[in-house]
């Protein structure tokens, strides 16, 4: 791995910046509304492969249009430009601007600017090529479910202070769509974290707004700073519980067509990060390993189950008993059923075949929820206190019922999907690949081996959240080192879980293994760089095994 260039020259004025402008957002709700003129909201870089990268910045300057200068340079002082151009921030496009760099050496660092009419410059972002050909490491700041209500971003802020990945992943639930007081709620919220718009986020308008406050965060800013950034959504950058034709939270009769507020998620989205219209695709890390960017939510998702519709109207714990098992051998197994959809999973398994064809060692997947096998523990009923709310201790006994029946809990990961599931691994045993899954989604930490029919078929990494609760908020009445060794216990597959604590995991791969290392921050309620906790789980290549 190419040893990382230093910072320090574009670390000061960006953060004297930041702090201003932070300053100015907490005082004033007009300025949290409009975010003042001139480059509002640093720069980012996304997309990359071994030639090209592309570049982000929004410039507001006076009129509907500004035509900006880019530059991209092997220093930080742009003595060696390799490349440039021009590119248009308009109004039409909430003032974003993105620009492809072409032209580059392959696993190289670059730095960039963009430069306003006026003269004047934005930040300066630092950006890496994929390699190309032999490489020994390569490692990944993997990232999700980032609630700024919640409190701070620290996950971002150590992955930038400790300035050892080669590029960042984010599994999705970069923003969330509730209005202000509702997730958190007013009592759970963050004073000093104001959310705009106010209401839930539901036109065009609204994804800008709450993009545009997302983006004004220190720390996303400055990770996006540093870090080429590879971006997947999940269902709260539209609505909760999102499927292919709706969401949860999405209701027609109140907040309009699906269809119409999915595309202005969409295009918000694709305003205000370095990403590109394609659904899925694959990025190759020289003769290393090939990373699946894909769509689990809505490309060909149909929708999720919902065990308390599968035993509502029952009067008894039997009848409840016999619903399950009926939908246990029903609906759920149903093998036809998709999560990615017929045409993704076909590119899926090609691409696997390929890339182990290639002579690549990993094949990982870039994904939203947990792939491995979870199912509540019947015991946990009886650890409860008395402390636990009636709606966490219903969700709970129905989860314990669920697990009786041989049925999962949550319905909306790939538990809820048991056939895609079992088509996939079978893909990649099939293909030789040795797979490698990561997962955001739960809020929680997770390492699971992954198997088809009684074969190990591959490992997964679940991370953590950046700031979004975990388990600890609704079986807070359990020490989470109960909690953890009773999951781990009642799964076959779960080698290791963590429930209560925020932050990201460091991914490295070698030719020899894939090491997960959690990274567990001290606290989401104030601004600190400061590790609780890291623990790390290896598994080596070719035994689709985990050493905890």
């Amino acid at each position: 791995m190419v040893a990382h260039p230093p910072v320090a020259s574009i670390t000061r004025r960006s953060m004297f910046g930041l702090v201003a402008s932070t300053a100015a957002l907490a005082a004033a709700p007009l300025a949290a509304r409009g975010f003042g003129s001139g480059f509002t909201h640093g720069v980012a870089s996304g997309e990359p492969s071994q030639g090209s990268v592309l570049l982000w910045t929004r410039y507001v300057g006076r009129g509907d249009a500004d035509r900006l200068d880019w530059v991209i340079a092997k220093d930080a002082d742009f003595a060696r430009p390799v490349a440039s151009g021009e590119v248009v921030a308009s109004a039409d496009r909430d003032h974003c601007a993105k620009a492809v760099a072409e032209g580059l050496e392959p696993g190289q660092w670059y730095y960039y600017r963009f430069i306003a009419p006026n003269g004047s410059k934005s930040d300066v972002g630092r950006t890496r090529t994929l390699p190309e050909g032999g490489i020994d490491r390569f490692r990944l700041a993997v990232f999700s479910c980032s609630n700024y209500g919640f409190g701070h971003f620290n996950a971002y802020a150590h992955a930038a202070q400790a300035d050892d990945a080669d590029l960042a992943l984010h599994l999705g639930d970069y923003i969330y769509e509730y209005g202000r007081g509702t997730y958190p709620s007013a009592g759970e919220a963050h004073p000093q974290r104001m959310l705009w718009p106010e209401s839930e986020i539901v036109a065009l308008a609204d994804y800008r707004l709450r993009y545009a406050t997302y983006r004004s965060d220190p720390d996303l800013r400055r990770i996006h700073q540093l870090l080429p950034m590879i971006c997947i959504w999940d269902d709260h950058e539209i609505a909760n519980d999102a499927w292919r034709s709706g969401a949860e939270n999405h209701q027609s009769d109140t907040e309009g067509e699906w269809e119409v507020r999915k595309a202005a998620a969409r295009r918000a989205r694709l305003e205000w990060l370095p990403v590109s219209e394609d659904a899925y695709s694959a990025y190759e890390v020289g003769d290393l390993a090939t990373l699946f960017r894909l769509d689990t939510r809505v490309e060909g998702r149909e929708e999720q189950f919902n065990l308390g519709k599968v035993m509502a109207g029952k009067q008894s714990p039997e009848a409840a008993s016999a619903a399950l098992a009926a939908f246990r051998d029903g609906a759920w197994a149903d093998p036809q059923r998709q999560l990615l959809g017929a045409a993704q999973e076909a590119w899926l398994g090609s691409g696997l075949r390929r890339s182990r064809g290639q002579g690549k060692v990993w094949q990982v997947l870039v994904q939203q929820v947990v792939m491995g096998k979870l199912a509540t523990p019947p015991e946990l009923i009886d650890k409860l206190g008395d402390g636990v709310p009636d709606y966490a201790r219903r969700r709970l006994r129905a989860a314990a019922m669920a697990s009786k029946a041989g049925l999962p809990a949550n319905m909306d990961a790939w538990d809820g999907y048991p056939a895609a599931r079992e088509r996939l691994l079978a893909s990649a045993l099939d293909a030789d690949a040795n797979l490698l899954v990561l997962a955001g989604d739960s809020h929680n930490g997770w390492a699971f081996e992954l198997d088809h029919q009684g074969v190990k078929a591959g490992v997964e990494f679940g991370v953590h959240s950046v700031s979004s609760p975990g388990l600890e908020t609704y079986l807070g009445s359990i020490a989470p080192a109960n909690l953890s060794g009773s999951l781990v216990s009642h799964n076959p597959g779960l080698k290791f879980a963590d429930t209560s604590q925020r932050g990201y995991a460091l991914v490295e791969l070698t030719k020899e293994a894939a090491c997960a290392e959690y990274r567990f921050v001290q606290t989401v309620r104030a601004r600190s760089t400061a590790l609780a906790d890291v623990k790390r789980i290896t598994s080596a290549v070719g035994s689709n095994a985990l050493q905890i």
